[in-house]
């Protein structure tokens, strides 16, 4: 071993262009960062997305969708639902304070009777909605409806 074939240890070097190093590396003067303006001076940074000055993509895109401000959200309570509460607790009138105790709808809630499964007892039900073939169903048990 001597001077002339000495080399770093495997790894202890990167291979990266080392700029701001004098006008005869190739990349003083400026040091890569072009002339003037503010991305020339220490500490800038752009927003992400941003795009020069140019609509940014994010903001050319048509959006999708449209949110209805007057939609009406109901919780929907099937007619398997109101038989299971007959059943279980041998219930004779459906309204929103059984539905409320029985941890059915929360406080606030507005209530859509649905016709999913079978009701075979006699119901007196009162709701803010109802699907038509949960009116049929708990009219051909012989129950009725009230409409709140």
């Amino acid at each position: 071993m001597n001077l002339s074939n000495l080399k770093p240890a495997e790894g202890s070097t990167k291979n990266r262009k080392r700029i701001g190093r004098g006008t005869g590396s190739g990349r003083g003067g400026t040091s890569t960062r072009g002339h003037k303006g503010a991305g020339s001076r220490s500490g800038t940074s752009t927003k992400i997305g941003f795009e020069g000055g140019q609509m940014p993509l994010q903001r050319r895109v048509p959006k999708v969708g449209f949110k209805n401000p007057n939609r009406v959200e109901y919780v929907s309570v099937n007619l398997d639902a109101l038989q299971s509460l007959v059943d279980e607790h041998k219930v004779s009138v459906v309204n929103f304070d059984t539905l409320k105790e029985h941890g059915l709808v929360s406080r606030n809630d507005l209530v859509k009777i649905l016709g999913r499964g079978e009701l075979k007892a006699k119901l007196e039900v009162t709701a803010h909605a109802f699907s038509a073939t949960a009116q049929k169903a708990i009219e051909a048990a012989g129950g009725s409806i009230v409409k709140l």
